[in-house]
């Protein structure tokens, strides 16, 4: 997919702010039982699609206005993703705009997950 330049200018600058994880090492976490909130960001027909093993959905367009009710500890450990980790980045920007203060986006987001072969599940 080929982006507009305005759209990877915004991108790359709140990837400067939003540190990013691995597909491999949110696995790790998932198998440890690491705690922290996987979150995945696309928009309602994505999710519906198919989503990564026990994520929960709060899309992009709802994530400010939902996520002090759905994760109010703005110190809990966040990871994000979308499609490809832009939107997750830019959504993850917002959110330390916010207060949050652990986020991470991650890289590749589901088309990476999914190459990886790493379990979905579906609505």
């Amino acid at each position: 997919m080929s982006h507009n330049p305005g759209f990877l200018k915004v991108v790359e600058d709140a990837k400067k702010q939003v540190e990013e994880v691995s597909v491999e090492q949110v696995q790790k976490w998932l198998d440890t039982g690491h705690a922290f909130h996987f979150v995945d960001v696309r928009e309602d027909s994505e999710w519906q699609e198919g989503y990564a093993a026990r994520a929960e959905h709060i899309g992009k367009g709802v994530i400010e206005r939902d996520i002090e009710t759905k994760i109010p500890d703005k110190n809990s450990e966040i990871v994000l993703y979308c499609g490809g980790g832009f939107r997750s980045a830019l959504a993850g920007e917002m959110l330390l705009r916010m207060g949050y203060k652990n986020i991470l986006s991650m890289a590749g987001g589901i088309r990476e997950w999914r190459a990886k072969k790493l379990p979905e599940s579906r609505p």
